[in-house]
């Protein structure tokens, strides 16, 4: 295979950098060892910044955050809700900060407005009593799975490659220049050799491990973040604590259900990022300040992604910079290898903007940037991946005939069929786990207790699936599910765990064997 560009990642970025490519005219590949979003662009708030939480320390990130906000408000408004949002101070906190707010506010241009104790409570019931401060902000909620399949769906339109389940374990390297990549599919175990002009690392948290196959250095600190996710949407806005930056002081609405986070803690690989329970107990303990109706909300899952920040290990990871780094391999000895890392999901069109441009300035091609202005198509492959999508579809059309694979999300047989067909082609066969990234299926309360089995056995009825390996795909889909609900089991959501471990081992005999971990 042949191409002038591969891209390594398939996050917001690299997804977003193979579309701002494809426009420019430019040939990609698009290599990802897993899936799309399966790194931190799919393990995040879901917040899409207006800056606000930066203007004390880093201006120049805020200022930088509300710009392009206001850019993907106007051309990606299919995947963002403007929910607005409070910053609210409660008593104990540092009155000095809350009374620079506004001011600090306004010197990065984003518009802020006091509001009354009465008028939070107004907007947001579940707050605290006690408010010392309050302010109006136009924040803004984004889907980052939308997101990143709407960028990668219009970049394989304008013909970009996209190869799912592949992982770089090998450049070949001749004058300083990188000719070709080794992927290995890490399904099948089969080699596939990409030669290209040039290689852009765009792997998030597994930059480091992809510049030292080329021989070139990124000091990262992998910071991990922990969320959870409530059984309904319990702010109507984003809700943030007027506060420093600090642990259990966000809550994002998304579609039907708030995000709640995040904590801050350095580990030592991206590949052991989990949430514990500990560090759940912890965020809540911290946000019940704010709103004390975390303590009696129920959770139908934690989640864990990393944060990979430029730095050295060591101290506060609050302390290092959110800010984006585009890194020219060029002084370690690699002419036409580049590495961008960093930054924010608010910030991913700007990242490949920058990343494109230097990319086309070692190529000779001096057409311009268009995602500033130019809409992002809003795809039918994509629809399945917006909250609350498929039940607005339900109660405005009931085909009696379209079986619901997923009870919780109502997510139909159709879509199924319609993810299918979508990546036909680009993988070795419909997984559950690729049902996971591109719908909401196994999203909902029973986090895919039931439509797992459903989907699985449409898989079968469709020959998708043969003997064992099913079950075995369920296995991986259900330990994957599993692993997020571990943390958050008390209440209702233990007795939910008791029944599916009833359903599964029960009747499928899917216990864990001797020597497999349930994480």
């Amino acid at each position: 295979m042949k191409t002038q560009v591969l891209i390594i990642g398939g996050g917001a970025t690299g997804t977003g950098l193979a579309r701002d490519l494809a426009l420019r005219g430019v040939r990609c590949i698009l290599c990802e060892k897993s899936d799309i979003n399966a790194g931190a662009s799919g393990a995040n708030h879901g917040y899409l910044h207006s800056g606000a939480r930066y203007v004390a320390k880093d201006p120049a990130t805020a200022k930088e955050c509300w710009e392009e906000s206001l850019i993907l408000k106007k051309v990606a408004p299919q995947c963002i809700e403007e929910t607005g949002g409070l910053w609210v101070a409660v008593q104990g906190d540092d009155e000095k900060y809350a009374a620079d707010f506004p001011q600090l506010c306004r010197r990065s241009g984003i518009p802020v407005q006091a509001v009354t104790p009465e008028e939070a409570h107004r907007r947001e019931p579940n707050l605290a009593e006690k408010i010392i401060a309050a302010y109006a902000v136009p924040e803004a909620a984004i889907d980052p799975f939308r997101l990143s399949c709407e960028n990668i769906q219009h970049a394989v339109e304008l013909g970009t490659m996209l190869l799912r389940g592949k992982k770089v374990v090998e450049f070949k390297q001749k004058n300083k220049r990188i000719e070709a990549a080794h992927l290995l599919d890490t399904r099948s175990g089969e080699q596939t050799v990409v030669e290209t002009e040039m290689v852009v690392n765009a792997a998030g948290a597994w930059a480091r491990q992809v510049a030292a196959l080329a021989g070139a250095r990124i000091n990262l600190v992998f910071s991990k973040g922990t969320l959870i996710i409530t059984h309904h949407r319990i702010c109507q806005g984003v809700v943030m604590r007027l506060r420093p930056p600090s642990d259990g002081d966000a809550l994002i609405p998304g579609g039907t259900v708030s995000i709640f986070g995040t904590s801050s803690m350095s580990i030592d690989s991206p590949d052991e990022c989990y949430p514990t329970v500990a560090e759940v107990d912890h965020i809540i303990g911290q946000g019940a300040a704010l709103l004390p109706v975390l303590e009696q909300t129920r959770y139908i899952r934690a989640y864990a992604g990393v944060r990979p920040l430029i730095g050295l290990a060591g101290g506060d990871d609050r302390a290092l910079s959110r800010d984006m780094a585009l890194i020219d391999h060029s002084a370690d000895g690699v002419e036409n290898f580049i590495s961008i890392t960093g930054g924010k999901l608010t910030t991913y069109r700007l990242m490949a903007e920058k990343t494109a441009d230097l990319v086309c300035q070692r190529l000779g091609i001096s057409t311009a940037c268009v995602t500033r202005t130019a809409p992002l198509p809003s795809s039918p492959v994509c629809r399945w991946t917006e909250p609350a999508f498929a039940p607005k579809q339900w109660l405005q059309k009931n085909d009696p005939g379209d079986l619901i694979m997923c009870e919780c999300e109502l997510v139909p047989q159709s879509a199924v069929n319609d993810i299918i067909r979508s990546i036909a082609g680009q993988t070795d066969g419909p997984k559950l786990m690729t049902l996971l990234h591109h719908s909401r299926l196994g999203r909902g309360a029973c986090q895919g207790t039931f439509c797992g089995i459903r989907a699985l056995a449409h898989f079968y009825n469709m020959n998708k699936v043969a003997g064992d390996e099913g079950l075995t795909d369920l296995k991986t889909f259900l330990q994957h599910r599993w692993k997020g609900q571990r943390p958050i089991l008390w209440g209702a959501q233990l007795q939910q765990a008791e029944l599916a471990e009833a359903l599964h081992c029960g009747l499928f005999g899917l216990e864990l064997q001797p020597g497999e971990s349930p994480v």
